[in-house]
């Protein structure tokens, strides 16, 4: 896995050595001697990952780390720092700086590209929302706001078979107002996983004699639970187990006997990380509903109209409703466009609310809508745009104190064999011109001239 690592040391032989080392592995190499010269790359190099280490004369490594989660040109980039310090607080200052990890000098290289594949599978994934993101916002669709730094409220599911560590584990989750469902066994787990919604997964490496790594790979196995971090608990000899969990998708681990302070720091980091994730999946998945959703009325836009009218016809025809307010102008001029968009709204819900959920209405664009259908003899669609008609024109519109008497008039063409969705519009263009040249507030169906009449005015244009 090729990524771009900026090492930050003040120690020329320690940059050197990772340096070498992290070449060999064919990861991309960027050197800094002082947190002024990493934040400077941070921001022109975009690197992946920032190996950091804490002691360095001017802007130690922490203040680097809380500038660089302060950025939100940097914020996203995971950090690793990296010291000689031994005491807990230290690691805990670290991860409260916003440290995705803290190693230890003489740094352990297995442990060390273990940590870094971990880091980067879960930075692909974010960058991919983040791109998806940024293209929505440069497109004019507003992001959703942050999520909160606060984690109480969150779920987390605590797996261990030894009843007094759930305990002492649940109550130092608590303190941040995280609520923990224990599981004794991999089986009562995996069924909580797929019962509720969960925050964080916090698994023993003794799970039922080491069930806990196939649970942490069954979970990145499966679409439901695929997103939710785990964090590993472990002794302190079981440090292969870590890391095979660690490329199994682990996010982070924590060793026993637990600090309550870093397990909390850790839990923290990986509940923001994954509101962050489903917040930047939220902003996409409202990005595309917008993207095919008519902001006055609420219904689907010609964009999407179009695309499904192309699969019907691939799947083996359509019928296609045109409809189109009569003398709307009228009513805009009149009484003005804000009185027109209340008219528009109003005919919108009440075509929806008289169609089948799987027939898509649409608005065409001005005062015209659609209404895509599949394929149905002509005289069936005919009596569903009789019902249209009489659902708009039946009752009139009240916007305050004003009444207005509001008809629509519609075309009906269903596809002929090897039609396409302009040949089809076009043919129920025609319709619906004949029932406006009748007297409006009517429907017609296209015939066999009408689509000799569309064929020849498109040729014609």
């Amino acid at each position: 896995m090729t990524a771009r690592v900026l090492v930050v040391d003040d120690i020329a032989a320690n940059l050197k050595l990772l340096e070498a080392r992290l070449n060999a592995e064919y990861y991309e190499v960027a050197l800094a001697s002082s947190g002024t010269e990493a934040l400077r790359l941070a921001q022109l190099w975009s690197p992946d990952v920032i190996l950091l280490d804490v002691m360095m004369p001017g802007m130690d490594g922490y203040e680097v780390c809380r500038v660089l989660k302060a950025s939100p040109v940097t914020a996203h980039i995971p950090v690793v720092m990296i010291t000689a310090l031994v005491d807990q607080a230290e690691r805990v200052r670290g991860l409260e700086a916003g440290a995705d990890d803290f190693l230890s000098k003489p740094v352990d290289h297995a442990t060390l590209f273990a940590r870094l594949r971990a880091l980067l599978r879960t930075k692909q994934v974010l960058d991919a929302f983040r791109l998806r993101a940024e293209t929505a916002r440069d497109l004019g669709f507003e992001p959703m706001p942050d999520p909160s730094r606060s984690v109480a409220g969150a779920h987390a599911l605590l797996a261990t078979e030894d009843d007094a560590e759930a305990a002492s584990l649940a109550s130092i989750l608590a303190q941040d107002g995280v609520t923990v469902t224990r599981a004794a066994d991999a089986a009562g787990a995996w069924q909580r996983l797929l019962e509720e919604n969960v925050d964080l997964a916090v698994l023993s490496l003794w799970l039922d004699d080491g069930e806990g790594l196939r649970l942490a790979s069954r979970m990145r196995a499966q679409s439901s639970t695929r997103e939710v971090p785990v964090l590993l608990i472990a002794d302190t000899d079981q440090r292969n187990q870590v890391l095979r969990g660690f490329d199994l998708g682990a996010n982070d681990h924590v060793l026993r006997p637990v600090d309550a302070n870093e397990l909390r720091a850790r839990a923290r980091n990986q509940i923001r990380r994954k509101r962050y994730q489903e917040r930047l999946r939220a902003d996409l998945q409202r990005s595309l509903e917008m993207a095919v959703t008519d902001s006055l009325t609420g219904l689907r836009n010609r964009r999407y109209v179009t695309r499904h009218l192309e699969g019907l016809l691939r799947a083996g025809g359509a019928t296609l409703l045109l409809i189109d307010v009569d003398r709307f102008k009228a009513v805009n001029d009149t009484y003005g466009h804000a009185v027109g968009d209340v008219v528009l709204r109003e005919v919108a819900e009440r075509l929806r609310v008289h169609l089948r959920a799987v027939d898509v209405v649409a608005r065409f664009g001005g005062e015209e809508f659609v209404v895509a259908m599949a394929p149905q003899p002509a005289d069936d669609a005919g009596m569903v745009a009789e019902r249209l008609r009489a659902a708009v024109s039946d009752t009139p519109v009240v916007v305050g104190e004003v009444s207005l008497e509001v008809s629509i008039s519609i075309g009906v063409a269903v596809a002929v064999p090897d039609c396409t969705v302009d040949g089809l519009a076009a043919t129920a263009d025609v319709a619906l011109y004949r029932a406006k040249a009748k007297g409006r507030n009517r429907v017609e169906i296209a015939g066999p001239e009408d689509w000799t009449a569309a064929e020849l005015g498109s040729r014609q244009a």
